[in-house]
């Protein structure tokens, strides 16, 4: 019983861990000299898999994750960047 439990716990973390991971994404697209769109790709990503979870109590969790990693992403140079 004890093995079931830990791999409920690692595929947890291994989602919190995805969810980090997706919504610090973001896709700039500027002209490189002046204008720049910051377009959070990850975040919408992050959102459209955390709402087909099958756990709803986990589902806060997940977008405070979402949020506050979006928001680090934001500030740190983390993502792509489409110069046109």
């Amino acid at each position: 019983m004890a093995k079931k439990t830990k791999n409920f716990e690692e595929a947890y973390f291994l989602k919190l861990v995805l969810f980090l991971v997706l919504g610090s994404l973001w896709l700039k697209v500027g002209d490189g000299q002046g204008w720049q769109i910051p377009i959070p790709v990850g975040f919408i990503l992050g959102m459209a898999l955390a709402t087909h979870d099958h756990f709803q109590i986990d589902r806060k969790i997940e977008y405070a994750l979402l949020l506050v990693a979006m928001f680090v992403g934001f500030w740190a140079p983390i993502g792509i960047y489409l110069n046109l």
